[in-house]
């Protein structure tokens, strides 16, 4: 019998002042805390908050998937 996957998809926001790529990791680090079987993540959205003309913040949206047990 074929090996078959249902995953689960939920969206969080990651921000960092560093990077986009920051952004990213902190939040896959942060939701692999309480979420099991995290499997792969989709980023749908960047944006930022400006601070005194620069860049303050950079925030991702970010689906991620785990699989169901």
């Amino acid at each position: 019998m074929p090996h078959r996957h249902v995953y689960k998809v939920v969206e969080i926001v990651g921000s960092s002042p560093d990077s986009i790529e920051d952004a990213i990791s902190g939040a896959v680090e942060k939701a692999s805390r309480s979420l099991r079987e995290l499997r792969w993540f989709e980023v749908v959205e960047t944006r930022g908050h400006i601070e005194n003309g620069k860049v303050g913040h950079y925030q991702v949206k970010l689906k991620l998937a785990f699989t169901l047990e």
